[in-house]
């Protein structure tokens, strides 16, 4: 082989490879850029309990109240309603109930019931390539994380952190969620804390902890779920994230430690800017003898030094007015305003 068919073969080669490189990287961008299309009145919602079942005939009687108000008509998966627990189906059956909402192609959304526990039992079992190929809607919060982080990873699929079936539902609560998954607004959209009307408190305050503003890509979790997935082939991908977490019920000292785990992990250095949400029944309690920091403290030890903006009281997850946010969405945050702006719909407008 003489010197020029080398160079031409070499070329060739260096060609096919760069070819192969970018095909596989427009590969990865189009799997984290899937967008489900928006909701229409009269379209079919698949209802399942990921998580802890909903048994009871009154609480199934809210679960369709809230389809109704909302337009929407509604099918039950198979094992959601009965099953081999009272209120645990097995995993095989919640994983079953998974697949067939998503390979119906009648259901154009899927709302869980609530969470509670068990989610994470389902990720490694999942057919991620059915959900990307059949994207819809999904909603969910507190345990349902887990299965947020590990279909977005996966599937590449955009889903929203917002109300489950069981939730309140009050007006604040019902006008964000319709505004999200209906996508009649206009966006960029505020989303932002309900007004505090005319009492000179505010009831729904945020605080500033690192004033600022920053842009990035949502990442949405319950502190607790996101915590247990670190180290897992599930763990998010945190760079250049704006990253909300929330938690209800934990004591500042269980706060402390799950945001160690985070610093420890160096999750602070790789996000652009992070909201903490209203944590409800987050005080020291019992653990008052042996911890005496309280919940804003441990918020402030942790992040009031960091180089990115913060701020704390944001309204979603466990309150009952509460936000839907979309995952995978490109958003602006401030910490001095205490608000998120979504940059894009989440969805896809027919």
């Amino acid at each position: 082989m003489n010197r020029k068919e080398f160079l031409s073969i070499a070329s060739l080669a260096l060609g096919s490879l760069m070819l192969s490189k970018s095909i596989a990287k427009a590969n990865v961008t189009q799997k984290s850029n899937i967008k489900a299309a928006k909701l229409v009145p009269g379209d079919t919602i698949g209802i399942v309990s990921p998580g802890t079942s909903v048994s009871s005939p009154d609480d199934l009687a809210k679960v369709e109240e809230i389809l109704k108000y909302l337009g929407l008509n509604f099918k039950y998966a198979k094992n959601t309603t009965k099953g081999s627990g009272y209120k645990t189906r097995s995993v095989r059956e919640r994983i079953e109930d998974l697949h067939e909402v998503f390979a119906d192609s009648t259901i154009k959304g899927v709302i869980c019931t609530r969470g509670g526990y068990g989610s994470g039992r389902l990720i490694d079992g999942l057919d991620y390539d059915l959900i990307r190929q059949n994207p819809k809607i999904f909603v969910g919060y507190s345990d349902i994380t887990a299965l947020h982080l590990a279909i977005n990873k996966n599937a590449g699929l955009s889903t929203f952190h917002g109300p489950v079936l069981m939730s309140s539902f009050n007006n604040y609560t019902a006008t964000n969620f319709r505004n999200i998954v209906f996508g009649d607004v206009n966006f960029p959209l505020v989303l932002s804390n309900p007004q505090s009307g005319s009492s000179p408190r505010n009831p729904y305050p945020t605080r500033t902890i690192v004033p600022g503003e920053a842009e990035g890509i949502t990442l949405v979790a319950n502190l607790s779920l996101l915590t247990s997935l670190m180290g897992t082939r599930f763990e998010p991908d945190f760079d250049g994230k704006i990253l909300l977490i929330e938690d209800v019920g934990e004591p500042p000292y269980r706060i402390d430690r799950m945001l160690n785990q985070l610093r420890l992990a160096g999750v602070f250095t790789k996000i652009s800017g992070l909201i903490f949400g209203r944590c409800d029944d987050c005080g020291s309690g019992s653990t008052q003898s042996t911890w005496d920091m309280s919940l804003g403290e441990v918020l402030d030890s942790y992040l009031a030094e960091l180089k990115i903006p913060v701020f704390y009281g944001f309204m979603f997850g466990h309150t009952d007015n509460q936000l839907t946010i979309p995952q995978l969405c490109k958003a602006s945050m401030n910490a001095n305003e205490g608000n998120l702006t979504l940059l894009e719909s989440p969805l896809i407008h027919h």
